[in-house]
């Protein structure tokens, strides 16, 4: 891995892979589960679903996060075209709440993300044909998931401008963080915290039995 960089949010991590070229092609790493681990300071959470997203270009997917708990962490790659992902701190007393980050997910750099559990994340297609790909700690529930505004000005995500954005109903008609705040509905970081280290001590339980 060349190069691995703590994003704004607490916990939220970037990672740049090597990128071999030669004439026939390229290769490259997204995952390495050793560069993950120093950076993270501890195991890969169990893979408990991978999931593949395919967008046009102006997509907005988000800002989505799960109810804590159960909690979900994801790490996320763009396997085809062009996103820009980003991530919000939702979790209650983060040293980091409210902040946000952004990662260019391209077919040059071959960037990734680690999302910590209780963040908010989404993403902008760039690109026609974009694909990205997950893997996450815990099986996809419709029931379990929960939607922030992603236009809320107070947010002040990083949309690039002059795109013809698409969004979904649920997204075109969120709450704003604001909102969620004050209705409770928002995880708290302690909480999460939490979580993460159980996902993280039962990855070393995994490893270990292999």
């Amino acid at each position: 891995m060349r190069e691995v960089r703590a994003l704004a949010v607490e916990g939220a991590l970037e990672f740049t892979p090597e990128v071999y070229r030669d004439e026939r092609g390229l290769v490259a790493t997204p995952f390495e589960l050793a560069a993950f681990e120093a950076a993270h300071r501890g195991p890969l959470f169990p893979v408990a679903q991978t999931i593949h997203s395919h967008s046009r270009r102006g997509v907005l997917r988000g800002m989505h996060y799960t109810v804590t708990p159960p909690g979900m962490a994801k790490f996320a790659y763009c396997a085809r075209g062009e996103a820009l992902y980003m991530v919000l701190d939702i979790r209650v007393s983060s040293p980091t709440f409210g902040r946000c980050d952004a990662v260019l997910m391209d077919q040059r750099a071959f960037r990734s993300i680690y999302l910590p559990v209780g963040v908010s994340n989404g993403f902008v297609a760039l690109t026609d044909d974009t694909v990205i790909s997950y893997m996450i700690s815990k099986p996809y529930v419709s029931d379990d998931e929960r939607a922030l505004a992603p236009l809320d000005p107070a947010l002040g995500l990083p949309v690039p401008p002059g795109l013809d954005l698409v969004l979904a109903e649920r997204d075109r008609t969120a709450i704003t963080l604001r909102d969620a705040l004050d209705r409770g509905e928002l995880p708290d970081y302690e909480h999460c915290l939490a979580l993460d280290r159980q996902l993280s001590a039962r990855g070393a339980a995994v490893g270990a039995g292999r």
